[in-house]
């Protein structure tokens, strides 16, 4: 499906998403028409810029479709549930002043202010987003030197590969059935597809009790290592993947990780 990311912003009440602009919104002027929301599967993104922006209640709306992959509405004269098995990209700032973590400029506060900036984002909705990935400033030495990095087109490559790999597992595995990707694996069969090493399965145990991972976030860590492993074109989850897809959950500010 080739559609145009959406930019994202919210107005309390309701969801309503326009095509023409690029921006879904809630909004009060659509109550009790929940059909709007037929837009929804047409865009697989969402892009989300400073997170921590948004009111509590317009993030803690994404909840449900990222857990489920459908929104359910419910009005007086209507309950529509609508697929909604989206890709959320979000970006957010560690802190206020957006300088937690740098030595040179952080503030007084730390690591207090960056823990009272994202505690604007509730632990379940964090605990829903797979990859954290930390994006440092640039050293002054590096911004004239030439980027040194993979083309996409040869990371593109890697990905198709990737989801083949999966598709074609859970084509044998699931007899058929209308499942494609890690992130549609659950219950058993996860559990089956994703079942790491000996060494691998010792390191998740360990992260569970030190990261304090919920049964959401140990799952997630399952899923994220498949994709890691297909990536490699491993038939097998090892060690090394479970380190990996553990490096990208959320480390609270002031905390360490394993």
């Amino acid at each position: 499906m080739n559609a145009p990311p959406i930019a994202v912003h919210f107005v309390p009440h309701f969801w309503e998403i326009m095509p023409e602009s690029g921006v879904i919104a809630e909004s009060p002027r659509h109550q009790g028409r929940p059909e709007i929301s037929r837009y929804v599967p047409e865009y697989p993104w969402c892009v989300c810029y400073l997170m921590p922006e948004f009111s509590r209640q317009a993030l803690e709306a994404l909840r449900q479709p990222l857990e489920a992959g459908q929104v359910s509405i419910a009005r007086a004269n209507a309950h529509v549930t609508y697929p909604a098995r989206f890709q959320l990209v979000a970006a957010m700032n560690p802190c206020r002043c957006g300088y937690f973590g740098d030595p040179a400029q952080d503030c007084g506060r730390a690591p207090k202010c960056a823990v009272d900036y994202q505690a604007k984002i509730s632990g379940p909705l964090f605990d829903r987003i797979d990859l954290h990935v930390d994006v440092p400033a640039v050293a002054p030495d590096d911004l004239g030197r030439k980027a040194q990095a993979e083309k996409s087109e040869i990371v593109r490559g890697r990905v198709d590969r990737a989801r083949a790999l999966a598709a074609e597992r859970y084509e044998k595995m699931a007899g058929g059935a209308e499942l494609r990707l890690n992130a549609e694996a659950d219950g058993e069969l996860l559990e089956e597809v994703a079942a790491p090493d000996e060494a691998g399965r010792a390191l998740l145990k360990e992260a569970v009790e030190k990261m304090r991972l919920t049964a959401r976030g140990y799952h997630r860590v399952l899923r994220v290592a498949r994709t890691l492993a297909d990536l490699e074109a491993s038939e097998r989850v090892l060690r090394h993947h479970i380190a990996e897809a553990l490096s990208y959950r959320r480390v609270v500010p002031g905390r360490s990780p394993l």
